[in-house]
Order: structure tokens, then sequence, then C-alpha cells
């Protein structure tokens, strides 16, 4: 575990889920944004149907690659999923210090209200010496654009990854983030920091 980063983080050390029980989704999805709105964090209401395909897609294919627009360029970041937690580090950091290499961005994903109430409710922590919160918004849609996606093509990098790394192109990634749009915004704002 990464220094900074809570361990064992539950929902209920954020949630008190009990006081929601009888609330709708709905509601608890306002409850949740209305808590997360004034933090400098990443979070998200994903869907029981959306985060069982990713789910069951993570169980495959537990890591992935990520591409996140930074300068000119891009740079990687690999996720790995642990139990429900999804760690992302920078491929430099792998690459440079292997197996002590420290997550610079965890999600943690809450599924304690999915058979009942049908969503589950994910945050993040986030190492802010290395991203921001719109540069770790821009990793975490990627969790979506390649785990929930229906085009096969896509999904199929998540698989190349895992299964075929030999024959994996980095530039797939990019062109499928550049073709989602998702980079775009955050690439605009770098843009404009400059000037």
């Amino acid at each position: 575990m990464s220094r900074g980063f809570t361990k064992d983080k539950t929902l209920s050390s954020i949630f008190h889920i009990e006081m929601v029980k009888d609330k709708t989704a709905e509601e608890i999805k306002q409850i949740w944004q209305q808590y997360f709105a004034a933090k400098d964090t990443v979070y998200a209401i994903i869907p029981k149907e959306k985060f069982d395909l990713i789910w069951n897609r993570a169980q495959s294919c537990p890591t992935f690659l990520c591409a996140l627009p930074r300068g000119e360029g891009y740079e990687f970041f690999v996720g790995q999923w642990t139990g429900t937690e999804l760690h992302f580090t920078a491929l430099i950091n792998i690459q440079t210090r292997g197996e002590a290499a420290a997550s610079q961005l965890i999600l943690y994903h809450y599924p304690e209200l999915k058979e009942e109430k049908g969503i589950v409710l994910m945050t993040a922590e986030m190492d802010s010496t290395f991203l921001n919160v719109a540069e770790a918004q821009c990793i975490a849609n990627q969790v979506q654009l390649f785990y929930a996606t229906d085009r096969k093509e896509t999904y199929g990098l998540v698989e190349t990854f895992n299964f075929r790394p030999n024959e994996f192109k980095y530039m797939s990634v990019i062109a499928e983030l550049e073709q989602s749009g998702l980079g775009a915004e955050l690439k605009c704002s770098q843009n404009q920091d400059k000037t």
C-alpha cells in the first residue's frame, strides 16, 4: 500500500449505510454527490449493470493501461485490480521501481448497495504530487471506456494487454482515447495553462 492512502477503506468509514437503507437510489446518489462536491477528488455512482460488466471483465483481465494527456504527449498509467480497488501507477515507475512502485491513484468501489439499490458507489484517493483531480478523472473515465464498452475492438485492447502482451500496441490506447474525446478537455486546459 502506498504512503498517504487509507488501508482497508470501507464504505462505512465514509457513509452511514444504515441511515440510507430507506432512501431511494436517486436520494443516495444526491447525498453522495453533495458529500463529494466540495472535496478535491474523483467520485461516481455506477449503475449495477455497468459495474457488473466492468467487474466480470476485471476478473479475467485485472490489468490494463491508460493514457493520460501530458504536455505534447501522453503518460501511461497501469491499472491493477485488487478486490474492488483499482490501483494506478505510472508505467515509468513500474519500469524503474518494479514491485516497489507506489500507487498514485486508487479507485475504491463499494458494491454494498448494488443488489438492493442497483448502484455501486465509487471514490478515489490520489497522490497530488503526481496527479490533479482532472487527470485522475480522465484515468477513472478510461475504466468505463475500456471495461464497460459495447465495442468489441475497444475491450479487445484490454484482452490483448492481459493475454497477448507481445501483440499489444500502446498507440491503440491513445487512438481509442482520442476517438472517445475523453482526453480532449484535459489537453485544452493544459494548453491554456501555457498561455
